[in-house]
């Protein structure tokens, strides 16, 4: 299902702010209007905001200030910035405050779309971009070993295996930090969160893991013992 993209318009001018919501609806664009720069961002506090039309020159907060602030606040959605002058100085202001684009008085509606929908297709790649980050920081993957830590679910090539919550644990432990051998007492006290007493059970607890995610539990591929030291999962 396609996003559908939210608008805020901040202009002072009734008649703009108005013109330019109406072409924005006609393109699917859910439209947020405010008439001054606190107007917006209030309304960016309560609401997701995926680009700003913002005029510079209002009363009660003009653009340049209400831009300098919603940075501030690290929202990073685009910001195309509107004025009548066309004074370079102005331009230089509004983008150096972090404006992404700038459009002046008068303008034509199809000149503005086609900022929006330039700046809406760059901010979609980004958010994507960042969705993925964030999914795949969730997702630890050893060849064909993999563990997902929002599902708790471990698959070998793609085939799901059924870890008990301790033997789970102790596979995110070495999966997250591939290489790195932990000794027996380490994991009981990281996944036990209690001094290590008898480290007896992580023995038969690898010898388990060894079972359901090795083709050759006795060669194994991904859980491997350095003798006299620990356990580790291997970089592949």
């Amino acid at each position: 299902m396609e996003r559908q993209y939210h608008i805020l318009i901040v202009e002072d001018d009734k008649e703009i702010r108005d013109g330019i919501e109406i072409y924005l609806r006609n393109q699917g664009y859910q439209v947020y209007k405010a008439a001054n720069g606190k107007e917006g961002l209030e309304i960016i506090a309560g609401n997701e905001i995926h680009l700003a039309i913002v005029d510079i020159m209002m009363p009660v907060m003009d653009g340049v200030t209400m831009l300098m602030k919603l940075r501030m606040q690290e929202h990073e959605f685009p910001v195309i910035m509107l004025s009548a002058k066309s004074e370079e100085v102005d331009k230089i202001m509004g983008l150096n405050m972090g404006a992404d684009d700038y459009v002046t008085k008068p303008f034509t509606p199809l000149e503005l779309l086609a900022r929006v929908n330039s700046h809406l297709r760059r901010y979609s790649k980004y958010l994507s971009a960042v969705n993925d980050e964030k999914r795949n920081d969730h997702i630890h993957t050893i060849g064909g070993l993999e563990l997902n830590e929002d599902t708790v679910e471990v698959t070998v090539d793609g085939e799901p295996v059924k870890l008990t919550p301790m033997e789970f644990k102790i596979v995110q432990l070495l999966i997250k930090n591939p290489g790195r051998v932990f000794s027996a007492d380490e994991i009981y006290e990281r996944i036990w969160n209690e001094k290590a007493v008898n480290t007896d059970t992580i023995m038969v607890h690898v010898r388990n893991i060894r079972e359901k995610i090795e083709i050759d539990p006795k060669n194994p591929k991904y859980l491997k013992v350095v003798w006299g030291v620990g356990y580790k999962i291997e970089r592949q």
